[in-house]
């Protein structure tokens, strides 16, 4: 296996120690592929995913810069949230640095309602 493998699993690791997410407080994890992004909101506790989103599944205008489509889809994940009466959340970045489409789905969550 490669080093930067190895290196984004231990960064994974290392942040999933000190985030958890319950049932008043589920975790925003989020994935990132070269051509995608996608978000879950899950309950660690039940082990179970309350939401689920990728880009592939919005209706968003398919013109957008990558960034603006992952603001759109944190805004969107954030209805569907609030609509399960989910205001508060525990972000997670996974192995990504927070800049580029993580922090513009992140931006795009807080603009539509989630707390984090």
């Amino acid at each position: 296996m490669s080093n930067k493998i190895n290196q984004q699993r231990r960064r994974k690791v290392r942040i999933r120690a000190k985030i958890f997410g319950t049932s008043d407080r589920p975790r925003l994890s989020v994935y990132r592929s070269n051509r995608y992004i996608s978000a879950q909101i899950i309950n660690d506790v039940k082990r179970e995913t309350l939401i689920g989103l990728n880009e592939k599944s919005l209706s968003a205008p398919k013109d957008l810069s990558p960034i603006k489509r992952a603001g759109f889809l944190g805004e969107e994940l954030a209805k569907k949230a609030l609509k399960k009466k989910i205001g508060r959340v525990v972000f997670d970045r996974g192995a990504y640095r927070f800049h580029g489409r993580i922090k513009a789905l992140a931006e795009g969550a807080r603009k539509g309602g989630l707390e984090f």
